[in-house]
């Protein structure tokens, strides 16, 4: 039987539930939580914006969560190959599996710059370490950012180290790369961030990040900073890509899909939020600004280390836990793509991995010359490669991928199909995901792409 023909889930499975829960937590958790998540809080106007964004994963990111993965467990292929399989016997249109080479092409551009931001952390776990950056004002520690962004040749071997890193986990398999190496890195993950949001509340100005993060300000509730909320939801939980669609093909029948993806929504959402609470009372307190935007960690909260009495270890001990969930995250955007070459090209995983791996790295010299040779290249609306890519991702090709899924679980396969998939009794809350999968999320969806491509 050759590969393309073959069911994922008989080739490669997980080894037990506690290992898909992990490693979907794994690949929701990353910079989206950590890095992208404070500073679009800080660009959004605070509390308004985290209002709008538990809204957008509640009512619109986890329905769309369980659409995709449905989808993967009922086809127990890649997304293009189950999206064909199961629109063949559903009777739907052939053209459906071009939603999943949406996914490719959506993996590929965000693997391309992730995988370098993620470089950027590990070197920061050298700055704070060696002590580079102690004693220094933030204006210098500024100006340590702008250097290091403006050398590329150190740009790239850190992007290197990091896709490395990420190909050589993936080439190991399900089971003895991905799930090992995940069960081990989360439980420590939250253990740390736990760590570091009691040091962040002892020492920081809490009642300022409370206020911050949790008081309402209705009036900042505008159409960009929801669509902003929504983008980051389907970010954070790479809803919308067949990253979980995969993971869910590899799942065995007696795991329980519904209760395994509400579980890493759930922690997805802690993180960005216990994220919020590490990052923010120091920042408050050393008089910084919350409104950095992509320099926040870099940057600001870099020069609050800096400038505290054991900042190197802690600074180090952070952007370590920063670069854990950056390459769990890593490792479930390159998988899906590793497989479907394995389908395509009729190669062993390590082959396939390195192909797709070493494009990806090549092309993320496109997001690193972005900050420095390239740094005056802005072809449309005023944005550098990394900008176009990351607001393409975000604000188009993510929530398109979300809305498809929900067209495709909920309109095209049948109640029956969809509620095995979940291990859904057919209740209310079935019901209720049915509804919101149906109707409420494809529409939200549809006004906020409008309003993203005419706004």
């Amino acid at each position: 039987m050759t590969t393309s023909s073959s069911n994922l889930s008989a080739e490669r499975s997980w080894s037990s539930g506690f290992g898909f829960i992990m490693a979907t937590v794994g690949g929701a958790i990353g910079l989206g939580n950590i890095w992208r998540f404070p500073y679009a809080v800080g660009n959004n106007g605070g509390s308004a914006f985290v209002l709008a964004y538990l809204a957008a994963l509640l009512l619109i990111a986890l329905p769309l969560l369980l659409a995709e993965m449905s989808v993967g467990r009922a086809g127990g292929m890649s997304a293009p190959n189950s999206l064909r399989k199961l629109a063949r016997e559903s009777g739907s249109s052939s053209a459906w599996v071009g939603l999943g080479w949406l996914n490719m092409l959506t993996l590929f551009l965000v693997l391309s710059f992730y995988s370098v931001i993620a470089g950027w952390t590990l070197a920061y776990v050298i700055k704070l370490g060696s002590g580079m950056l102690s004693g220094l004002e933030i204006s210098q520690v500024e100006a340590a950012f702008t250097g290091h962004l403006g050398k590329p040749a150190q740009l790239l071997g850190w992007h290197v180290v990091t896709m490395v890193l990420t190909m050589f986990i993936v080439s190991r398999g399900v089971s003895s790369g991905i799930e090992r190496v995940t069960s081990v890195l989360m439980p420590l993950f939250f253990t740390v961030l736990v760590g570091l949001v009691i040091y962040a509340l002892r020492v920081g100005d809490v009642a300022a990040a409370l206020k911050y993060l949790f008081e309402p300000d209705f009036s900042q509730l505008t159409p960009r900073v929801m669509l902003e909320a929504v983008g980051q939801a389907f970010f954070s939980v790479t809803v919308g890509t067949g990253v979980m669609l995969t993971y869910a093909a590899y799942l065995p029948k007696e795991v329980p899909l519904a209760r395994s993806a509400t579980i890493a929504a759930g922690a997805d959402t802690l993180v960005a939020l216990l994220a919020g609470l590490a990052i923010f009372p120091i920042v408050f307190a050393y008089g910084l600004d919350p409104g950095e935007g992509a320099g926040l960690i870099f940057v600001t909260l870099s020069a609050a280390f800096a400038q505290m009495s054991g900042g190197a270890v802690l600074g180090t001990v952070f952007f370590l836990l920063v670069f854990v969930a950056a390459l769990t995250s890593c490792i479930a955007i390159l998988e899906p793509m590793v497989a479907r070459a394995e389908e395509i090209g009729h190669i062993n995983r390590p082959k396939a991995t390195l192909l797709v791996g070493g494009a990806i790295t090549l092309f993320g010299l496109s997001t690193i010359f972005s900050f420095n040779v390239w740094q005056d290249f802005r072809p449309v609306a005023g944005r550098n490669l990394f900008e176009l890519f990351d607001y393409f991702v975000s604000n188009i090709c993510l929530p398109l991928g979300g809305m498809l899924y929900a067209i495709f679980a909920g309109w095209k396969l049948t109640a029956e199909t969809t509620r095995q998939s979940l291990s859904m009794s057919d209740g209310l809350l079935f019901q209720t995901w049915r509804f919101l999968t149906r109707y409420v999320a494809p529409l939200v969806i549809a006004v906020l792409l409008v309003f993203s491509l005419t706004g």
